[in-house]
């Protein structure tokens, strides 16, 4: 993996910031992190509940040195959007998925779907994974521009958001990623409960472009290193590169078009035992 971008004495670039005027009357601000080597296209990223962009700098910093400009919404569920407390509870779903079709009608062509948690979700809506429209949404609400996901971590089914096949209804390649130490925050802590994360993978079309990534004892912040920085934990680097590398072999496959050579390369990786498995249906 890079140097760690969020090692103490290392300096970095703020992100460029796009305000856009939505029709609801509210504004999205987008967070840009330009590629900083030759570009290979765009990934299109929603954090975690209540986190930040700034938050996954171990991820986007790869990214960005491998070639991808990293387009990433303040969604106002955030401790950092000033507007938080005006949109409690369901009301931040439908502004989700708002920001990132806002981010969306700015991206030049196809991009890369992404997300952890509750990010991880809103990436595999655009998908096509099959979200409730609640009061004031309107259809639809995939985005046939998004041309792979990475979900990071993505949730179970929540009734309230999806229906209750919603992941079946997932139309492009994805890559979902969990670890055997992945307990959802305020989920039901029932034996082996990561495995509720495994209903994206589980509900999707064996199509042969669905992959899963396990790591072994990986939680759902890798520590300390991604969403939730101040967790008294430390990071889990050593896996988190190795989920960074993966993503970057599985969008180097499918975005912006199939590349055989590369999905061959992706494929050489596939493993159903050890630290980090890739398994494929």
């Amino acid at each position: 993996m890079p140097s760690d971008p969020a090692a103490p004495g290392q300096t970095h670039a703020g992100p460029l910031v796009h305000t856009v005027a939505l029709a609801s009357g509210r504004e999205a601000v987008i967070e840009v992190f330009p590629a900083s080597a030759p570009r290979r296209g765009t990934i299109a990223f929603s954090h975690g509940f209540e986190s930040e962009p700034g938050a996954y700098l171990r991820i986007i910093t790869p990214w960005q040195q491998a070639g991808y400009d990293v387009w990433a919404p303040l969604h106002v569920d955030s401790r950092s959007h000033p507007l938080r407390e005006d949109f409690p509870g369901l009301a931040t779903w439908g502004c989700r998925i708002e920001d990132m079709h806002a981010l969306a009608g700015l991206v030049d062509g196809p991009y890369v779907a992404a997300g952890h948690s509750y990010g991880a979700l809103i990436a595999l809506v655009l998908g096509g994974a099959h979200g409730r429209l609640l009061d004031g949404m309107t259809g639809p609400l995939h985005d046939p521009r998004a041309r792979c996901v990475v979900a990071w971590s993505p949730p179970p089914i929540i009734t309230e958001f999806m229906e209750a096949e919603g992941y079946a209804g997932t139309t492009v390649p994805t890559l979902v990623q969990t670890g055997d130490a992945d307990l959802m925050p305020g989920w039901p802590e029932m034996d082996e409960g990561w495995r509720v994360h495994l209903d994206a993978h589980l509900q999707s079309p064996a199509d042969g472009d669905r992959y899963l990534a396990f790591l072994e004892g990986v939680d759902h912040y890798f520590g300390n290193a991604i969403c939730e920085p101040g967790r008294a934990v430390p990071p889990q680097l050593e896996r988190l590169g190795d989920m960074v590398d993966l993503s970057l072999a599985f969008i180097a496959a499918f975005h912006p078009a199939v590349d055989d050579e590369a999905r061959k390369l992706l494929d050489d990786r596939l493993a159903d035992h050890g630290p980090v498995q890739l398994t494929r249906k």
